[in-house]
């Protein structure tokens, strides 16, 4: 099996609220109806999902040897387990992540690093 991390990002966050922010300011009744869609999402995958992730914020980027906050379009991740890319996606397609308008979800293979 190989792993996977699953990115999700979404082109709101750059300009708009924080993701804090956007959990703070949604209704109650939203916001759980959006966490039983990501329940729903994780049942589907089962033992596919080796850590449900968590969603991310509060960005700093570091280049040069300095810092800086900022933002970024990169609002949560998963790490899943997967025989191929091709099974990856087939597990990401449906992800209630892509209901948010500017969602997208970038899938990436991690590999050994040699000599490690």
């Amino acid at each position: 099996m190989n792993k996977f991390l699953v990115l999700y990002r979404s082109d709101a966050a750059l300009n708009g609220p924080s993701i804090s922010e956007m959990f703070k300011n949604t209704p109650p009744d939203q916001m759980a109806a959006g966490m039983a869609a990501w329940q729903g999402w994780y049942q589907k995958c089962g033992s596919a999902i080796t850590d449900p992730g968590a969603p991310l914020d509060h960005s700093t980027e570091l280049a040069g040897g300095s810092a800086s906050p900022g933002k970024t379009s990169i609002t949560g991740y998963t790490f899943l387990q997967a025989g191929s890319l091709e099974e990856a996606v087939d597990l990401v397609k449906g992800h209630p992540h892509f209901h948010a308008p500017g969602s997208s979800v970038q899938i990436l293979q991690c590999i050994a690093m040699p000599g490690m």
